[in-house]
């Protein structure tokens, strides 16, 4: 069963278009060139509906997989550090590719997992520089339902020992943003990102 998923998770990433940008297996992240979904607010800026924007998304397979007695403290902190470096590989790639450069902001959709609680991933988000925001899927509830769902399931195939703190009918999503300029502000440049260390985000 996982095989299958795996299999048809490979499916859905082509049809959406999402890309690894990188063959360094600690990166945590993929991509994918999109619109902006709504209108979007951040520091001063207005994002307008159908502006260029790159989306990030969870690399399942490259996901450090917690112990088999569930996650703890310390596998939080290899993924925060794993992520904040993999924003700068991110912002790396974006500074060379021509292709994105006229994009207005990075985010995406999340279930904030960094962290034991829903608001401790959101000020861990937010320590990093982006804005987050309630998400509403197009089909409402039900929606969200099968969004959270096809989440559990990765989370099954992929790292299923982590589903000890995942309980379905309680994850919540988020919408991130952070615009181009203050991501490559603070994602840009070899030595970008560093200064975020995991005991920021506690």
């Amino acid at each position: 069963m996982r095989a299958l998923i795996r299999r048809f998770d490979a499916f859905l990433a082509g049809q959406y278009g999402l890309f690894n940008f990188t063959d360094d297996p600690d990166c945590l992240l993929r991509l994918q060139n999109a619109v902006a979904p709504h209108r979007i607010f951040l520091s001063g800026q207005v994002v307008e509906p159908g502006e260029p924007v790159l989306l990030i998304h969870f690399w399942s397979e490259h996901l450090p997989a917690a112990s088999a007695a569930g996650p703890d403290l310390a596998w939080a902190k290899t993924i925060q550090r794993a992520f904040v470096e993999s924003l700068r590989v991110v912002g790396n790639y974006v500074q060379k590719e021509p292709r994105l450069a006229d994009i207005r902001a990075v985010g995406g959709v999340t279930i904030l997992m960094f962290a034991g609680n829903r608001r401790s991933g959101a000020r861990f988000m937010e320590r990093l520089g982006f804005t987050v925001m309630p998400y509403t899927n197009p089909l409402g509830r039900f929606g969200e339902f099968w969004e959270n769902f096809y989440t559990w399931v990765l989370i099954w195939t992929y790292n299923p020992a982590s589903l000890r703190s995942r309980k379905l009918f309680q994850m919540r999503r988020s919408e991130i943003w952070i615009t181009a300029k203050e991501f490559l502000a603070r994602f840009g440049g070899e030595s970008a990102g560093r200064q975020f260390l995991p005991h920021d985000f506690d």
